[in-house]
């Protein structure tokens, strides 16, 4: 008996898979929308700076201040 419920299980959810990757339509990224504004592009330096360099920075900034800030006693 188990191995026929796993079985319809997997019929099932094999068809269901496949329904919806059938049934789905591409993103369609490539035409534009109406009201579409794209921003300039970024260079290897901004790209690196906004997603690389900015959260290292923002979070040695958050440490320090936690780290000053810290009113705790400290036991010696």
């Amino acid at each position: 008996m188990d191995k026929k419920n796993a079985l319809r299980a997997g019929a099932v959810a094999a068809g269901t898979t496949l329904m919806m990757l059938l049934m789905s339509s591409p993103a369609l990224a490539l035409t534009r929308d109406d009201g579409d504004d794209p921003a300039p592009e970024l260079g290897v330096a901004q790209t690196l700076g906004l997603y690389v360099a900015l959260p290292i920075v923002l979070f040695l900034v958050i440490t320090g201040l936690v780290m000053v800030l810290d009113k705790s006693k400290k036991k010696a």
